[in-house]
């Protein structure tokens, strides 16, 4: 299995926040705490095992318990519940919506990443059982954002009219998604397994957080994933302190405002991810998630009649704190709360916003997380670099924008030198002869002799341009072949694990993919990883 790598900066597809965190820029270290490094998980393992207590330890692996009661998973699953009551027992945590059928392919890389770096972390620290942890985004609403999937250039939808919190959602209308699927399949072992993992997965269970959890579970019960639904009373009662917190002192606003004003000053390009709310959570009930507001000294909830006075919101919270769901800016608060978490594993659109938090944490008296950049991969079957050598393109080409890789096509396969940066610097150096003579005469020429320059160097990058458009024309099947190539593993124009389904290689692949992932893809290295399967 040929394994090339390319860093993050060059793919062209990676923040200039996440390129520099990589880079351990001197400027952004105040906004993360250790920087993932093997050697500094000692200091997270001290911190976190000072604030998490055992009661908390013993509410976390009841309510898994709970959760997995109707799930048949692995002994190691099991071993890695049961052990999280223990004090030298730490997780590493990614999460990620409930996309139909998985979503996009990162969210394999995602857990494997996860599973990995808790493996790792394990063999550097025998005294320590490091469990890989997948937490459920059960308490989103944004149910556009989740129910499709691409497989083989087609969107395989769910259509259903939705409100709440996806996890509460019912599978019911998934049987014609089935169907369609089932029919995009083509014939043999693999294409039968995916269609037994989407029909037991969706049309066995009844909601959404269950059929999610199925399907997580069997892709990766063998490694001892733990998924956990964090929405349960039993966890949020540990969380009700910082739900109180919150609605009375709104000190999420104030903290994480200031932290994103100073990050936006340390680069102008750095992107603000996310902007707090001055009440950073949502009250939920059945087919209900809308924003909490304080106007008029009352307590609302926008778009219903829910009305509390200070005092009786209190009693609500005591009573009922799973009815209190933390929008972005407070899950990954709760999330420490809850989890003896060393680290957490994102892409950089997270990352980039866990990096307006740290003083919020300071706030709350919560250790803050490593942050670690997920893996990232393309992957190519044989045939694909078969062609690819034919062609004689290069990986670091394929990461070029489509412009940029047909111009430098033409070139490399052209039997005419369409690159006029030659003429082009021979003519600047005439020119500066010119200059020095309009000097030594009349100054006032200066200005022509600039004037003159800029249009005849404008004229060559002309007669290039067109010479190189003719040169398309006439290369065109070769052009195609190569645009071809490239549309295949950077579906429009996008990374490969933006767009496609783990279900488009797995037909292909079978039950060696995430075995191979998981011997390929290393967390603490920080490049881009180009696979052959």
């Amino acid at each position: 299995m040929p394994t090339d790598y390319i860093s993050f900066k060059d793919t062209g597809f990676f923040s200039k926040l996440m390129c520099d965190y990589l880079a351990e820029k001197e400027e952004l270290k105040p906004f993360y705490n250790y920087f993932p490094k093997l050697e500094n998980f000692k200091f997270q393992m001290e911190a976190k095992r000072q604030t998490i207590s055992m009661e908390t330890r013993e509410v976390l692996s009841n309510s898994l318990w709970s959760q997995y009661k109707n799930t048949e998973t692995s002994a190691a699953v099991i071993q890695n519940i049961e052990a999280l009551k223990q004090p030298s027992t730490f997780t590493v945590t990614t999460g990620h919506q409930l996309n139909l059928f998985t979503g996009p392919l990162y969210f394999l890389y995602k857990i494997v990443s996860t599973i990995n770096l808790a493996k790792q972390v394990s063999e550097a620290y025998p005294e320590a059982h490091v469990v890989p942890v997948y937490w459920m985004a059960t308490e989103d609403h944004d149910f556009e954002e989740i129910n499709y999937f691409n497989f083989k250039g087609k969107k395989i939808r769910w259509n259903k009219a939705a409100s709440g919190a996806v996890g509460e959602l019912n599978t019911e209308g998934l049987a014609p998604v089935f169907d369609l699927f089932s029919k995009e399949l083509g014939l043999g072992d693999n294409a039968n397994t995916l269609r037994n993992l989407f029909k037991k997965a969706y049309l066995d269970h009844d909601n959404l957080a269950d059929a999610t959890r199925y399907l997580a579970n069997e892709l990766f019960k063998d490694y001892g994933l733990v998924i956990i639904d964090a929405s349960s009373k039993a966890l949020k009662q540990e969380f009700v302190p910082f739900i109180k917190k919150e609605l009375l002192e709104q000190i999420a606003f104030q903290e994480v405002s200031k932290t994103s004003e100073a990050l936006s000053k340390v680069d102008g390009d750095y992107t603000i991810q996310v902007n707090p709310r001055e009440i950073n959570l949502f009250y939920t009930i059945k087919n209900v998630r809308e924003r909490i507001v304080f106007e008029d000294r009352t307590y609302k909830v926008l778009n219903t009649d829910i009305t509390w006075t200070t005092d009786k919101l209190m009693h609500e919270v005591d009573l009922h704190p799973e009815h209190f769901s933390p929008n972005v800016i407070l899950r990954p608060l709760y999330q420490e709360v809850i989890l003896p978490n060393l680290c957490y594993i994102g892409g950089g659109g997270e990352l980039a916003y866990w990096f307006q938090l740290q003083d919020n944490f300071k706030a709350n008296a919560v250790v803050f997380p490593m942050l670690l950049l997920r893996n990232s991969a393309l992957i190519k079957t044989e045939n694909q670099s078969k062609k690819q050598h034919q062609l004689k393109i290069s990986n670091q080409d394929l990461f070029l924008n489509r412009d940029s890789f047909i111009n430098k096509r033409v070139r490399q396969i052209s039997n005419i030198d369409i690159d006029f940066s030659e003429q082009i610097a021979h003519l600047k150096s005439q020119f500066k002869n010119l200059y020095s003579l309009a000097e030594q005469t009349d100054k006032s020429f200066i200005g022509a002799v600039a004037a003159q320059e800029q249009k005849q160097v404008n004229g060559l990058k002309h007669l290039e341009k067109r010479l190189l458009t003719a040169q398309k024309r006439k290369l065109k099947d070769a052009i195609s072949r190569a645009t071809t190539l490239q549309n295949e593993l950077f579906p429009n124009e996008s990374l490969q694990e933006r767009i496609t389904n783990f279900s488009q290689l797995y037909e292909e692949f079978g039950e060696d993919l995430i075995p191979n992932l998981l011997n390929e893809l290393h967390p603490l290295n920080d490049n881009f990883v180009i696979l052959e399967l």
